[in-house]
């Protein structure tokens, strides 16, 4: 007798399925809004309502012991059922949906057959998986619990968007599939159009146990032509997150390397550990060798990537290395390695490589310790100099480098103290040696008051002790020996916020007044050596503080009062805009800060220093400014200038920077001179897909000109970017020879590629 079910949602617990022949009038079923149990003959009756799937575990008193330990793994709705108990099928009709463990399939149509447990889907059918994978077709056959099966003209959308179609497809009980005709692309596909690039093959067979995707007589198609052709191909699964394999080739030409490919090989060693190679073979200097090694700890991280050559033109060899690593020692321990080596001053812009415009390399090894209010770290550093425009040194050694800070607990009125222990030991081939301990003992007490005035008392007294060895000191005289020094300071910070705000803004004005009482003339700068402090420059970011500088050598001396005024408005509809003006007054003349030295700071004897400041913009998307400066208070003209902008939308942008030094005898360059440097760079969204920029950084002083200009031309869409660059570096240095770089880089997305 077959027996019409309209409307009703049916959980088939899988032994009435696959492991008995059970006929369907001994399932049992729940209704939500009822709550009675109810047997199949009673169904014919129910209206239109869900019927949700019964839970077993509460009806034990109904069901036999062994139903009860079944699990429950398959779900059918339709809106029509039809059950022939003489065939042992069930039909589902309309809106048909059939969950089971990881899968969900639905159609217009599908019967089910007890005996041979074959699942067949009809018309519109779509399959989801867990993994995200959507897949499309006319006609689909399931057996074996529905782990195998075959579909007609499928359409796959997979979890990262890419498409698969096939005339045919079968899938096995491994979950391995075969696919034939068909046809790959990660690229939008529209109808009538071809997509920008596909793979097309006769036969497609996915390894579902080692994630590969296997084609056999395969062609590679752009915009539905084949350009490319290979009887076997094959690449991992989009599931793979990593996989040893070839990437495509960078091709480059430049001054110093001519025409160069670079191939690129990837060896995923293990799941935490894997070394990229990537050599140059180049034109004019023949073969460079290129990698990167990374290991993954469990408590830390290991990498490292370097080049190596021989140079016939020079008879030399070069090559550099950049390691990096860290390891949690235990939960209070922290050890961390920086590396970064070149054999010699230009190597790396010649090879185009990162950190060529850095002056300095510079390689550490510390470990720090934490511990509650506590901090402790020993480190090392070299230092190898890169700037052909910074005057020659020797470069320093510092080893060791020991820190120790602690901050007591507060107190009764928010009181709390703070120690600093550092010593230093900097060595030097021919030049100056130093060894230095320093202690600062401070106490800090911050209030505030009931009327929003905000207070900060600091006192502190530092210490130190210093043994040097040939120093040439300002004078021209040599010191050897040991020198003592003591510097006690007083600081009071006060500040009161005023705030206006309204409906779409708030502003925020706030006056700040800071005065520091400590002694004249407390550096010693003919007998210690500035190592630490020459890089102070007075600006908006330090002008009030109490400590103006950040090493040790120098001490900020010198009794003076500082205040500044900064406002802040920040609005629904303007965006943000911040203003800032400060000056400090010495009560000693000869204490002024007013220019850098990197000896003593008391070239310009005035009570008065010059004024610092800052100028930040940003009301929209479309604009954005920040501007700092320092102007002598006396002729109001500019010792220090410094702005960046960035003005426009996407589809035309250009970022601005300026930046302009006054002349300073004490300078670390070469050429001690005015500095006057200016950076343009123009950016375009031309269309959805393509966008092109240009730069140039000119030198505005007499006799300069354009020192690095160069531009790129992007297409980048859903499945491929494509990048055209060009560089041309003007540098003055006599020994760099690569001052033009031409390159480009192409990526298939999904099939492996390279980034510029």
């Amino acid at each position: 007798m077959n027996k019409t079910l309209s409307g009703i949602y049916i959980f088939l617990p899988s032994f009435l399925l696959f492991a008995t022949q059970t006929t369907a009038e001994e399932v049992i079923y729940n209704t939500t809004d009822a709550g009675v149990v109810l047997n199949d003959s009673d169904l014919e009756t129910l209206p239109k309502a869900t019927i949700e799937p019964l839970n077993i575990a509460s009806a034990a008193n109904i069901v036999s012991p062994k139903v009860v330990e079944e699990e429950q793994d398959i779900y059918f709705s339709a809106n029509e059922m039809q059950n022939d108990q003489r065939l042992q099928t069930i039909t589902a009709i309309g809106d048909v949906n059939i969950v089971r463990d990881n899968l969900t399939v639905k159609a217009d149509k599908v019967i089910y057959n007890q005996k041979d447990d074959i699942v067949t889907a009809v018309g519109n059918v779509v399959l989801l998986n867990e993994d995200g994978t959507v897949v499309f077709s006319d006609y689909v056959v399931l057996s074996d619990k529905m782990q195998e099966g075959e579909m007609d003209n499928i359409k796959i959308i997979m979890k990262d968007k890419s498409q698969v179609a096939a005339t045919k497809v079968t899938k096995f009980a491994n979950d391995d599939k075969e696919m034939e005709n068909a046809v790959y692309s990660p690229c939008d596909v529209c109808t009538g159009k071809d997509p920008l690039w596909q793979l097309k093959a006769k036969k497609i067979i996915h390894d579902a146990e080692n994630k590969n995707v296997y084609y056999n007589h395969a062609f590679l198609e752009v915009k539905g032509l084949p350009v490319f052709y290979t009887p076997f191909l094959s690449h991992p699964d989009p599931s793979v997150k990593r996989r040893s394999g070839f990437l495509i080739p960078n091709i480059a030409s430049s001054s110093y390397l001519g025409a160069a490919i670079q191939p690129k090989y990837f060896w995923s060693i293990s799941d935490h550990e894997d070394l990229f190679l990537d050599p140059i073979f180049s034109t004019d200097k023949g073969v460079i060798l290129s990698g990167k090694y990374n290991k993954y700890l469990y408590r830390g991280e290991l990498s490292a990537e370097g080049s190596f050559m021989k140079d016939d033109d020079k008879d030399e060899t070069r090559g550099n290395i950049f390691a990096k690593g860290r390891y949690e020692v235990n939960d209070y321990w922290v050890a961390d390695m920086d590396i970064n080596y070149a054999s010699d001053r230009t190597y790396l812009k010649d090879m185009s490589l990162d950190k060529q415009d850095d002056a300095w390399l510079t390689s550490s090894l510390k470990m720090q310790g934490f511990d509650n209010r506590n901090y402790a770290s020993i480190e090392s550093y070299y230092y190898q100099l890169l700037s052909y425009d910074m005057k020659e040194y020797d470069e320093p050694i510092v080893l060791p480098l020991m820190n120790y800070e602690n901050i007591s607990d507060v107190g009764p009125y928010g009181a709390y103290s703070k120690t600093n222990l550092n010593f230093a030991s900097i060595y030097r081939e021919e030049e100056t040696n130093t060894q230095r301990f320093s202690m600062i003992n401070s106490w800090v007490l911050p209030y505030t008051s009931p009327y929003g005035e905000k207070y900060r008392m600091m006192a502190s007294v530092k210490s130190d002790l210093y043994y040097v060895d040939n120093y040439l000191n300002p004078e021209g005289e040599e010191f050897t020996g040991g020198v003592a020094r003591i510097f006690p300071q007083l600081g009071l910070e006060w500040k009161l916020p005023f705030i206006r705000a309204t409906e779409t803004s708030r502003q925020i004005l706030e006056p700040t007044i800071v005065g520091v009482l400590a002694p004249n003339d407390s550096n010693k700068t003919n007998k210690i050596p500035n190592e630490d402090s020459q890089d102070f420059e007075l600006d908006d970011s330090n002008v009030l503080d109490i400590n103006r500088y950040a090493g040790y050598d120098r001490n900020d001396t010198g009794s003076r009062i500082s205040y500044g005024i900064n406002w802040n408005s920040y609005g629904d509809t303007f965006g943000r805009t911040n203003a800032f003006l400060a000056q400090s007054y010495y009560f000693d003349k000869h204490e002024s800060i007013n220019n850098t030295s990197s000896y003593d700071f008391s070239e310009k004897e005035d009570h008065l220093s010059d004024y610092v400041g800052r100028i930040y913009a940003s009301p929209t998307d479309y604009f954005d400014l920040n501007y700092r400066f320092r102007v002598d208070k006396d002729d109001l003209e500019l010792t220090y200038s410094e702005l960046s902008t960035k003005i426009g939308p996407q589809i035309l942008n250009a970022y601005i920077s300026y930046i302009y030094l006054q002349d300073n005898k004490n300078s670390s360059l070469i050429e001690n001179s005015e500095r006057k440097e200016l950076y343009t760079a123009l950016r375009s969204k031309l269309t959805k897909d393509w966008s092109i920029s240009i730069f140039n950084r000119q030198d505005l002083t007499d006799n300069g000109g354009s020192l690095e200009y160069g531009g790129d031309l992007i297409y980048e869409d859903e499945c491929t970017a494509l990048i055209f660059y060009m560089r041309r570096d003007n540098s003055s240095d006599p020994d760099y020879e690569g001052d033009f770089e031409f390159g480009v880089n192409f990526l298939l997305k999904t099939l492996g590629g390279t980034s510029k």
